[in-house]
């Protein structure tokens, strides 16, 4: 239950649609942000994040679809793009089109290396050498520790 000392930010996923499936994208609108990351590790989401809600928000834009994929472009950066029902000014949009495969994973973001390995590995096998993968981070961590479960989905483009 949630309290107002307590509260749940994160809608609860359900991994079920998510897995090992393929799926299409028609003109899917994203807002970009970026997040400073030291090895990988994510050091400015959580302010990152809020000031993008501050401005989907500000421009009446709809986020309940919860969908906000993690580019790791290096290191050092971490690219967010949250789905999006309208264009927000102040932010830059990106519109993804295509044939899409996902994977959950489920456990501790500490595994994430091992996750993309085999996501990389399964895409490999479906003949795609270098795919371009996002992360989902489903919830926080606080709220993964409430639900008492992580899920990750790893998505790429197939086609």
């Amino acid at each position: 239950m949630e309290t107002a000392i307590d509260p749940i930010c994160c809608p609860k996923f359900d991994p079920i649609p998510w897995d090992n499936v393929n799926f299409e994208w028609k003109d899917k609108l994203f807002v970009k942000g970026s997040v400073c990351t030291f090895f990988y590790m994510p050091l400015n989401f959580g302010g990152v994040m809020r000031k993008m809600d501050e401005k989907i928000r500000a421009a009446g834009a709809d986020w309940s679809e919860g969908i906000c994929l993690s580019d790791h472009t290096s290191k050092w950066n971490q690219d967010l793009y949250i789905s999006v029902d309208k264009e927000v000014t102040g932010l830059e949009s990106k519109t993804l089109t295509g044939n899409f495969f996902s994977k959950v994973y489920e456990g501790s973001f500490q595994n994430s290396g091992k996750w993309f390995a085999d996501f990389k590995q399964i895409m490999e096998g479906k003949g795609i050498s270098q795919p371009g993968i996002y992360a989902w981070y489903t919830t926080c961590p606080k709220c993964a520790k409430k639900y008492g479960k992580n899920y990750v989905v790893m998505v790429a483009q197939v086609g």
